[in-house]
């Protein structure tokens, strides 16, 4: 069984949710134009973006410091953003997401980002990818 390259991000390098598309595009596809969104991180996953073929280990350092400075403060700051941008169908969604997040509630930014993740890695829906995540 062949070993899959290693792509580490360090949680101390990035404190909001775009200084983690940074550190995305810097270690996972260096030069590479993106959404920086969290559809175009999913779609970075499924591969053809310069990403390794055959999957990857991504390895989370200082997961816990990115867990926290991802956590309700910026999700809230995130969804605010999205509420400018959403269809008028959807604000009355985000702004219930919102009141959530200010009472500690649902889903952080750290949490979506996990969760994308995973679903590249086993057992999740898009296995296949081979992406595998160590949280260090």
């Amino acid at each position: 069984m062949m070993l899959k390259p290693t792509i580490e991000i360090d949680g101390a390098r990035f404190n909001t949710l775009d200084n983690f598309w940074d550190e995305i595009s810097a270690h996972l596809i260096p030069g590479a134009k993106w959404g920086r969104n969290f559809d175009a991180f999913n779609d970075i996953l499924r591969g053809g973006f310069g990403t390794p073929a055959g999957g990857f280990r991504l390895r989370w350092v200082n997961f816990q410091t990115s867990r926290q400075a991802l956590g309700y403060t910026e999700t809230i700051h995130w969804l605010e953003n999205k509420m400018q941008r959403c269809h008028l169908d959807d604000v009355e969604l985000v702004k219930q997401e919102i009141e959530a997040a200010r009472h500690g509630e649902g889903p952080t930014v750290a949490d979506m980002i996990v969760d994308i993740i995973r679903i590249h890695g086993p057992g999740g829906n898009e296995e296949d990818d081979g992406i595998e995540l160590e949280l260090v």
